[in-house]
This record gives structure tokens, sequence and C-alpha cells, in this order.
């Protein structure tokens, strides 16, 4: 019991920077010293070097590296370095020490992830400087092909980004395992200001879609992000009709995700056809918002002028997409616009795929009523 508790107050005074008591306990069990030179804590496997460079406690790493001797390239079950620690929790002081004593500045953890990349996702301008000053190569890809620069991307900050440019100018012209841009990633991260210097400074093409057909402009309206679809248009001159592997459109995609500003802005201000079939199946943007639940954007798409009785290739209304997703309000929404039930190609009216406690009941009350 005092060897578990023991084990737990150790990693405790590391994190809590008591340095003193930390010696004390250790100069005090001759035995003590080896065993946590190597010693792994946790379900994460951190060794005390991790703790200490996680928690910016610098005289404690110290202390670790030139006393204890201890291996700045100790890694937990991840893979992670305490490298990769000090730069993802921002600790500077550590990343500092450690790259000045030595430590490989392009070690990988668990996924190919360097320690740029984890600082990247931090947004801390002065460790990115730091790593490639020492050396960090930031054209290396994780096991997704994502670069740093598609983190930076996503997380947003333009200083970084112009940064990563004016060190690295081709680290724009990179794409993931499943050809998505750092162009992608910003947009569909509602990065506007990191939009505006990639499409300023970088050569993207316009509509460059992923392994899905999907676009940077799509990206941007089915997260409901119209500055950037609008700057896309207006700057990029991409396409607000361009169709993904599948057949669908922005407006499709923007059902689907219930983003009802967005369905405004493509039909209202771009003259989108609010009517316009997606995939082999014929389907209507009023069949995906009922397929998916979305009631109130159900109700949108009917003041843009829905056609509330279109039939896809089978046959089939919203109702019937709304009846097999038991989505007793989109159901609800449909009747009350007047949506009469039919069979599709195969016969099967709406009601009859209904398992829903509160769509049998609706059905019978309208039944009833009829």
């Amino acid at each position: 019991m005092a060897e578990v508790e023991h084990q737990k107050l150790i990693p405790r005074l590391v994190q809590e920077g008591n340095l003193a008591l930390l010696k004390e306990q250790i100069e005090n069990n001759c035995n003590l010293t080896e065993e946590i030179k190597k010693k792994h804590f946790g379900r994460s496997g951190d060794t005390l070097l991790h703790y200490a460079a996680r928690h910016g406690q610098l005289n404690i790493l110290r202390y670790f590296v030139e006393t204890l001797e201890m291996d700045i390239e100790l890694f937990n079950n991840d893979y992670k370095r305490p490298l990769h620690e000090s730069a993802s929790m921002s600790q500077r002081d550590c990343v500092l020490y450690l790259l000045n004593r030595g430590a490989a500045v392009d070690c990988l953890k668990k996924a190919d992830w360097t320690p740029l990349m984890m600082a990247c996702t931090r947004r801390n301008l002065e460790i990115i400087q730091d790593l490639i000053s020492h050396g960090a190569n930031p054209l290396l890809k994780n096991k997704d092909g994502w670069n740093c620069f598609h983190i930076a991307s996503r997380e947003g900050d333009p200083r970084i980004i112009h940064y990563l440019l004016d060190v690295s100018p081709s680290i724009w012209d990179t794409e993931s395992k499943i050809k998505r841009t750092p162009l992608h990633t910003a947009a569909m991260h509602g990065c506007l200001e990191v939009v505006k210097v990639l499409l300023n400074r970088c050569h993207y093409k316009p509509d460059s879609a992923d392994k899905c057909g999907l676009t940077p402009f799509m990206d941007a309206v089915q997260h409901g992000h119209l500055e950037i679809a609008r700057l896309l248009l207006e700057v990029h001159k991409a396409h607000f009709n361009a169709r993904d592997a599948l057949g669908a459109q922005p407006l499709h995609q923007a059902a689907v995700t219930a983003q009802d500003d967005s369905l405004r802005f493509l039909v209202l201000d771009l003259g989108v056809d609010v009517n316009a079939r997606a995939t082999s199946l014929q389907l209507t943007a009023l069949h995906y918002a009922a397929k998916e639940g979305h009631s109130g954007t159900i109700k949108t798409l009917l003041t843009l002028g829905a056609d509330l009785s279109a039939k896809d290739g089978k046959n089939r209304t919203a109702l019937h997409m709304a009846c097999a997703g038991q989505h007793a309000e989109c159901a609800q929404v449909l009747l009350e616009a007047g949506l009469q039930d039919s069979p599709d190609c195969t016969g099967t009216r709406a009601e009859e795929l209904v398992k829903n406690s509160n769509l049998l009941r609706l059905f019978k009350e309208r039944n009833i009523s009829a």
C-alpha cells in the first residue's frame, strides 16, 4: 500500500513543481532513483519527464536530465517524447531546454505526428519558430497525409500561415490521403482570415475536389460559413452548383447539415433551384432534410418553394424518408403542410414504415379525422 501511495506522490510532486520535496523523497530511498528513471505511470505510460515537460516544470526537468541522467527520448504508450508534450502544451522554456540538450526535433509519436504538428494545434508562433530554427521539417506528413500547414489552417491563426509560407513557400501545395487541401480545411472550420491568406498567397485551383468530390465551397456552405462561401465565389471563382462524387450539390449538403441560412443564400441570392435532384436516386433537398430529421429545415425549404410532393427515383416522398427514420416531428410538419401518403415503387406507404409510437399515434389520429 505504501508503494502505491508513493507511486502517486512522485508524479504529483512533479506536476506541482515541488522540487525540494521531490528530491527529499528520492534521496531518502536509495532504491528509487534507478526505478523512476525508466518507470511509466498510468494508462498513458508517461514517464516523469513527460509530466515535467507537460506542466512546464523546467527546474524539475533539468534535475531529471542533468542530475538523474534520464533519457530525454523516453516515450510513452503513444510514442510521445517529452518534446511532444512541451510543444503541444505551449511550454516554451521546456521546448528550448530539450532542443538545446539534443532532443530529436522531428521525433514521431503515434500516427506520425511531430512536435511541430503538435505545436501548430496550439497556435503558438514562438514555439513553431523555435522548432523550425532547430531544424524541424515542416513538409513531413502524418499517417493521414496532413503536414503542419494543414493543421495550422484548421486552427486559424493567419500569423502562423504567413510564417510557414515564408520559411517554406511550397508548403501550401499538399493534399491529405483523401485529397483534401489546406483550403478545404480552413473553409470547413470557418477560418476566414486564413482563407484570405490562402487565396492571396497560394495557387489552389477553383473547385479542387477531395476523394468524395467535396470542394472548399461545399465545405463552407454545409458548415454555415457564408462569408467564406462568398469569398470563394468572388475571389476564387468557385462554382455554386458543382456536384460531389454522388451527384449532390451544395444545396443538398446544406439540407443534410440543417444549415438554413446556407439554403436561403443558395436559393435566394444565387438562384439555385430548390428542387434540384441529387444522386442516381433523384433525391431533393426536402428528401435529405426529412431523412436526417431536420423539421426546421423542412419548413425553410417549403418557404423557399420546395415541391412538397416531389418523388425520388423509387417513387418515395419526403414523408417516406421521415417515417423510415422514425422522425415524428418531420412527418407532422409534412402532413400539416398537406402532403398525402402514397405508395412507393414497391407499393409501400410511408405509414407502413412506422415503428415509433408517436408517429403511429399521429397517423392514427389523422386517419380518424379523415
